[in-house]
């Protein structure tokens, strides 16, 4: 797996890496409260857009999820939100409604319009001050400040993540928000964004470094498996205050059916550099939007999902160390 950059990149079969490539149609935006660290990201297709949705983790927190089975009505999302704050933060989706109903955007219900925005969240209350999360007015400025090209880091949904929680949240280290995108010579994009708040920690698999994960007394981060299997075991974790979430964006022509399968395939990207993932202790869920017309086999699409997740899981880490480095003067 190559490490993300900023700036695209070409390899010898002629693939392009990149954090992102923009997409016509799409726009990330992020609002936060620092100071609190919480904060949400949302990921606007105001014009309407195929989706599916896989939820791995047991502790998920989830907003119009059902609509995304391939058998019910809806057959297109005008957004979808990442946010912290746990339950509380679904809260946000409401300013998401309110910015694309004000602007004519929505499933049109002969009386009005009603824009469809799924989302999921993450648990950062004990990083920061957790009485304040992410509302209705913050998800509204998250659209106001949407734009083609996504910020990473300690960001949106990404500003209170945390990772490595086997030792509890103080010995944890920052999570973030990260994207990958690759650009195949066909034309085919396949990108994701991804806030990374595991309870496990996080593995470079080139190089198998832990990048992220609960801090040993010499301040270097530890294996998760060896801490449970020698340590204190799961006497110091509370259910459900973990998760990691994401969206992967592609502008290949899908159906519902086949953007539910993408979403499925992306979770194995999570297993790739997450260990463990998909825990009692985290709601681990990643939604996958169609925006485009490219022609693409989904099993194509759906190991590139895998791909960009498992670098955006990567990129959101580095990006979050590079913050603290920073703020450090390190």
């Amino acid at each position: 797996m190559r490490e993300n950059g900023d700036g695209p990149g070409a390899t010898s079969d002629g693939v392009q890496r990149a954090a992102w490539f923009p997409l016509p149609g799409v726009r990330i935006g992020h609002a936060h409260d620092l100071r609190a660290r919480t904060g949400c990201t949302v990921i606007l297709t105001p014009e309407g857009a195929a989706a599916g949705v896989d939820v791995r983790g047991s502790a998920p927190g989830t907003r119009e999820t059902d609509l995304l089975d391939p058998v019910n009505l809806v057959q297109e999302v005008h957004g979808v939100l990442l946010a912290g704050g746990s339950a509380f933060g679904l809260a946000a989706a409401d300013g998401v409604m309110r910015y694309l109903e004000e602007r004519g955007y929505g499933l049109d219900v002969g009386v009005g319009r009603v824009p469809i925005v799924p989302g999921a969240v993450l648990f950062d209350l004990a990083v920061g001050d957790g009485s304040r999360r992410p509302d209705a007015v913050m998800g509204y400025a998250a659209c106001e400040a949407a734009r083609e090209v996504p910020e990473r880091g300690r960001v949106g949904a990404g500003a209170g993540a945390t990772v490595g929680k086997a030792l509890g949240h103080l010995r944890a280290m920052d999570g973030g928000l990260g994207t990958a995108a690759v650009q195949l010579p066909g034309g085919l994009v396949v990108a994701a964004v991804v806030a990374v708040n595991a309870v496990g920690h996080v593995v470079d698999p080139a190089t198998g470094e832990i990048l992220a994960g609960p801090l040993g007394e010499d301040g270097k981060p530890l294996d998760t498996l060896a801490v449970w299997s020698t340590g204190p075991g799961f006497g110091v974790l509370l259910p459900g205050t973990n998760t990691t979430i994401g969206v992967v964006v592609t502008n290949a022509r899908m159906s519902k059916v086949q953007a539910k399968k993408v979403a499925t395939m992306a979770h194995d990207g999570l297993a790739r550099v997450i260990r463990p993932a998909h825990t009692m202790y985290d709601g681990d869920a990643l939604f996958a939007v169609a925006v485009g017309d490219v022609t693409a086999p989904v099993d194509l699409v759906g190991a590139w999902a895998a791909e960009t997740v498992a670098a955006a899981v990567l990129d959101g880490v580095r990006q979050a160390a590079a913050i603290g480095a920073a703020s450090r003067g390190d």
